[in-house]
């Protein structure tokens, strides 16, 4: 009998095109990576997976670097802020809008009261490893980053009303 995971990667492979592999695992990949590692990730070459690489680079999916003769690949977070921002705006009302950036505002000052520093950078550089105030930092992360994107995602509504008029 074959183990679970070797069942589910099996049958991901047969129902799958290499192309919506690597870009399923690019989606995935927030760190540079190599090609090879990408291909070992989505079960497809290494000359497939580097050409449809090469593709999502120019399609804006993702980004690449170059460290001497290795390209390293990952996805493209503007391009995933770009269409959260859209999302938010097609989805949500200005009062939804407004209403989310006053609550996440209070919670960033709450924070900011409950550990008396003023970034989560801050609280990082006075935790010890262990202390339950680490949560709280990826916490204040998200909400500062979600923060940025309803501000965003309001600002881009605004000049798209105004563009209208």
């Amino acid at each position: 009998m074959t183990d679970i995971n070797e069942r589910v990667v099996e049958e991901w492979t047969s129902s799958t095109t290499a192309r919506a592999r690597v870009k399923e695992v690019l989606r995935e990949t927030t760190e540079h990576e190599t090609a090879a590692g990408i291909a070992e990730r989505a079960r497809a070459s290494e000359p497939t997976t580097r050409k449809y690489l090469e593709e999502f680079v120019e399609e804006g999916f993702a980004v690449s670097e170059r460290k001497g003769r290795t390209t390293r690949y990952k996805r493209d977070e503007g391009r995933l802020v770009d269409r959260r921002i859209e999302e938010l705006r097609s989805t949500h009302s200005r009062r939804d809008l407004l209403e989310g950036i006053r609550e996440m505002t209070e919670s960033i000052d709450e924070f900011r009261d409950r550990y008396g520093v003023e970034s989560p950078e801050d609280l990082a550089l006075e935790l010890e490893p262990g202390d339950e105030g680490w949560a709280d930092v990826g916490r204040w992360r998200s909400t500062r980053r979600n923060l940025a994107i309803a501000k965003a995602a309001l600002r881009v509504d605004e000049a798209h009303r105004l563009a209208e008029a």
